[in-house]
């Protein structure tokens, strides 16, 4: 258990827990992630049929009584997305059918997230179509992690719980030998998070790199602002997708004097060709992740290090079914 969650569980331990009216299920998703939660909670994963149709049609069936039961479905919406986003969906429909007193979605990654405001003419806000559409299946609390940006919270018309997974990243951190160090956002859009994460690094230094795209999933990174000369830079992001904004901005810490350099994101999401990127050149010391999606062996390198989230969403989770406090984990 890391180090914060041995503080936010210290103020529960007078509380003893009911898992009587508890129930977690997993999708297809990332089923090695819901697997660790129920061992953290002490519960069993729950038996659920799943299963596709020879047309593509999904499947679900709940195989044990949930009537009146708080139900944590966990199902993070990566790729494929919209077949784990429709399965989810399904899986809220069932559950609402089987007369389950609340049902909440355990979106550790929430797909779509980036499309959460309108950059051009005619086109769709997705992230909100994505919520609109969770919420009209029956779901009726969605605890998520380290959403794209703040506002989608919004979009939800019913509660929605937002953690964040940098607890993990800096309790890791704090464990190596990193000499001076300053964190580093990779793009303006991700100062407030940057400075949050340097905050936790005990008030480290901050830097900034200016970034200008040309087309989606292509980054010209031009300057950086703040010193990095002869320091360990920590590039911290929410997800790594084809790995392009973060080895630009890599290559530019390096040139500008940076001695290491270790990229940090709570989302792995890695589209081809990010493995291959992040493992050459030489450009990164390591790559720390969270298991908030799975990452199969063939998209694992050497200088990847992946960390689990599963005691943080198991510990939230605990607190919603409690009614207690959430954000008290992160003080």
């Amino acid at each position: 258990m890391t180090s914060f969650l041995t503080a936010a569980r210290g103020e529960q331990e007078s509380i003893k827990h009911d898992t009587s009216r508890l129930r977690l299920f997993s999708g297809t998703s990332n089923p090695a992630l819901a697997r660790e939660i129920a061992a953290y909670l002490g519960v069993t994963d729950g038996p659920l049929v799943c299963k596709q149709f020879a047309d593509g049609e999904l499947y679900v069936q709940i195989q044990q009584s949930i009537r009146g039961c708080d139900v944590f479905l966990v199902q993070p919406t990566c790729a494929p997305v919209n077949d784990n986003l429709m399965e989810l969906m399904i899986m809220v429909d069932a559950c609402k059918r089987a007369s389950a007193r609340q049902v909440t979605a355990v979106i550790p990654y929430y797909g779509y997230a980036r499309a959460d405001r309108k950059t051009a003419g005619r086109e769709s806000i997705t992230a909100k179509l994505t919520a609109n559409l969770l919420v009209k299946s029956g779901v009726d609390r969605v605890l998520a992690m380290d959403l794209h940006s703040a506002q989608i919270q919004g979009y939800f018309d019913i509660p929605c719980d937002h953690i964040y997974g940098s607890p993990v990243l800096v309790d890791y951190l704090s464990t190596k030998e990193l000499g001076e160090i300053v964190v580093v956002s990779p793009d303006v859009g991700g100062v407030a998070r940057a400075r949050a994460f340097a905050k936790q690094m005990r008030g480290a230094p901050l830097a900034i790199i200016d970034k200008r795209r040309s087309a989606h999933n292509i980054a010209e990174s031009l300057t950086v602002i703040g010193d990095v000369k002869d320091k360990t830079a920590i590039l911290i992001d929410d997800m790594i997708d084809t790995g392009g904004t973060i080895c630009a901005g890599a290559e530019l810490l390096r040139e500008q004097g940076a001695q290491r350099v270790i990229a940090c994101a709570s989302h792995a999401v890695f589209s081809p060709p990010a493995c291959k990127r992040l493992s050459e050149k030489g450009l990164f010391e390591q790559v720390v992740v969270t298991n908030s999606v799975p990452i199969e062996k063939e998209r694992q390198f050497s200088q990847l290090k992946v960390l689990s989230v599963a005691n943080m969403l198991g510990e939230a989770i605990w607190r919603i079914h409690e009614e207690s406090s959430i954000s008290s984990m992160f003080r």
